[in-house]
């Protein structure tokens, strides 16, 4: 018998995870994509591109293509997308399970400020001009017009557009992930004095994290929304095994 698993996915993790259950034959696996990214790296099992019409639309999506089970692997900070899974995944009926990779946590030598939002983190940056490092992607960006008077490098995968309506920008395109190394020589190079982050937790961008705690740098951390309260696990390796033991309980338990 072949069970159908449906993964929002859009990180490393779930690319991995969707890898791992396509190898077995029972399982037949396809990865959804939001579609934010504009080239996406391969994902190696088919791919579905765009949204559902929320969680309405992704239940019916769930009953109309016989989905034995959802899994939500999307970035911590898709709170929308994972709000919207867990009530698709009440309304149709289908089982989910959730990859919730932890976040960091401040250690000896780290000046973090934690706020609730973007626009919070623009104003922790405080009226005094500095040399800030935005490290969040393209789609908040914007919340950084409200303070000018900042000089800002900007990096994101996809290009920002349009640019910032600000006197000061420059933008970097690239994809993590990020040695401590690389990040601590582009700190240095434009003479960085505060980043802003989010707490995305894993090691492809926890470079600029360390690079920061080496340099004496402030990071203005922008505090994760809640997620929906379902079964989950925080590695690829932890969320299979709990596949398995969904779809063979016996099996799991050597009997």
């Amino acid at each position: 018998m072949t069970h159908h698993i449906l993964i929002l996915g859009g990180t490393t993790e779930a690319r991995q995870l969707a890898g791992k259950l396509a190898r077995r034959k029972e399982f037949s696996v396809t990865l959804s994509l939001a579609g934010r990214t504009e080239s996406p790296v391969a994902q190696g099992v088919p791919v579905r591109i765009g949204g559902f019409g929320g969680a309405a639309g992704l239940a019916a999506h769930l009953r109309e293509e016989h989905v034995d089970l959802l899994i939500d692997a999307t970035h911590p900070y898709a709170s929308r997308i994972s709000a919207n899974a867990a009530q698709a995944a009440r309304q149709s009926g289908v089982p989910i399970l959730a990859l919730r990779r932890p976040g960091w946590e401040p250690v000896a030598g780290d000046r973090w400020m934690v706020v609730d939002s973007a626009a919070e983190a623009a104003s922790a940056l405080g009226t005094v001009p500095r040399r800030v490092f935005l490290a969040i992607g393209r789609q908040e960006a914007g919340a950084f017009e409200v303070a000018p008077r900042h000089r800002y490098l900007i990096r994101s995968v996809d290009p920002v557009e349009p640019k910032l309506a600000v006197p000061d920008a420059l933008y970097l395109l690239a994809r993590g992930p990020f040695a401590e190394a690389e990040e601590r020589a582009l700190l240095e190079r434009y003479g960085i004095d505060a980043i802003v982050s989010k707490n995305s937790g894993g090691e492809a961008t926890y470079g600029k994290i360390a690079a920061a705690r080496a340099l004496g740098i402030e990071v203005i951390m922008i505090r994760r929304p809640p997620l929906p309260d379902v079964p989950s696990a925080e590695t690829v390796d932890a969320l299979a095994a709990k596949v398995d033991h969904f779809f063979d309980p016996v099996a799991e338990r050597g009997v």
